[in-house]
């Protein structure tokens, strides 16, 4: 089959815990967690949510999208991989490229929400990943967080999108993408299609204090992607391609948002598929930035994804303001 979108990434459960003395914990002034250490520490509610990760993320909203999408991720052959490969088809998703690998476990990640915002403890699991046998070259590839285990893999990625211009790759980097540093995977920019990070990352990427934002995607551009996408929080978010740089606003919330994960990949993945499907790049980060706004309405990041018609149904209920501008 020839997928329209395949996603490259670790998937993970996700245990959200929402702390019920948050503002007690939180030290505002320098933006920490803090609890006494052997304390008990009180809870209100765990909400487990299964077959997610950015790449996961990204593939569900592709497929909600209507474009045919796949997922390229490992498991471990225990009882939460099997509940993630069954999450996943059941919301759509292809998992012929989901391999079970013996002996290590699923990843499982426990999410402290404290109001909005969230902190993640994490634990990758070392898995081995390959490029599977296509059948048919993917119209794009979606290639997202990955652990220290994943590092030469990126490089089989690079070779893949070299010699098949035909399918075109998305680079959405994670923390450990975005720590080997762009000359280690300068095969893998030199052949992305389209780059999503935000200001800070974008700022780690080019070892520079800059906060200037067209700057900053005319350096990430330069080190080979074609479009380049920054967000920058409640500023909004950038794209810079053939056709200048532009910026576009958040979209109003329609309710104070209820947890911010999973934002960003909604923005990223969108804006992909929107591209896939005809539009402009900076008509397509519109609606990228409009199923943000609904993710963040939910717990979890897949929950309150949209499809391409609810998409368009906010887009023509926008305010006049919400528009693309040139930088």
């Amino acid at each position: 089959m020839k997928y329209d979108f395949v996603a490259i990434g670790d998937i993970t459960t996700d245990a959200f815990i929402k702390l019920r003395d948050a503002e007690e914990l939180m030290n505002h002034g320098t933006r920490q967690l803090c609890v006494r250490f052997a304390d008990k520490v009180p809870f209100e509610e765990m909400i487990e949510i299964r077959a997610v990760g950015n790449a996961a993320n990204a593939a569900v909203s592709a497929q909600r999208i209507g474009l045919s999408s796949a997922l390229i991720a490992r498991v471990g052959d225990d009882e939460n991989g099997v509940h993630c490969r069954e999450t996943l088809k059941g919301n759509g998703v292809s998992d012929e490229y989901v391999e079970t690998q013996k002996g290590l476990a699923t990843n499982y990640h426990y999410v402290l929400m404290f109001g909005a915002e969230r902190t993640i403890l994490v634990k990758q699991t070392p898995f081995k990943y390959a490029l599977p046998a296509f059948s048919e070259p993917p119209r794009y590839i979606y290639l997202t967080s990955l652990g220290e285990s994943a590092k030469e893999f990126h490089h089989e990625v690079a070779r893949y999108c070299a010699e098949h211009p035909e399918t075109k790759l998305a680079f959405q980097p994670g923390t450990f993408q975005i720590k080997l540093g762009a000359e280690e995977l300068k095969d893998v920019y030199a052949v992305t299609e389209i780059f999503f990070c935000n200001k800070e990352e974008a700022q780690t990427i080019l070892k520079t204090q800059e906060t200037d934002i067209k700057k900053l995607m005319e350096g990430l551009r330069v080190l080979g992607p074609k479009t380049v996408v920054v967000t920058d929080g409640p500023n909004g978010s950038n794209i810079l391609d053939e056709s200048g740089a532009w910026h576009v606003p958040m979209y109003p919330d329609p309710a104070p948002p209820v947890s911010r994960t999973g934002a960003g990949d909604a923005t990223a993945s969108t804006t992909v598929s929107f591209i896939h499907l005809g539009l402009p790049a900076g008509e397509a980060l519109l609606r990228g930035v409009i199923n943000a706004a609904s993710v963040v309405q939910g717990i979890g990041a897949q929950t309150k994804l949209l499809t391409r018609a609810e998409i368009e149904e906010w887009y023509a209920k926008r305010p006049a303001d919400f528009r693309a501008t040139q930088l």
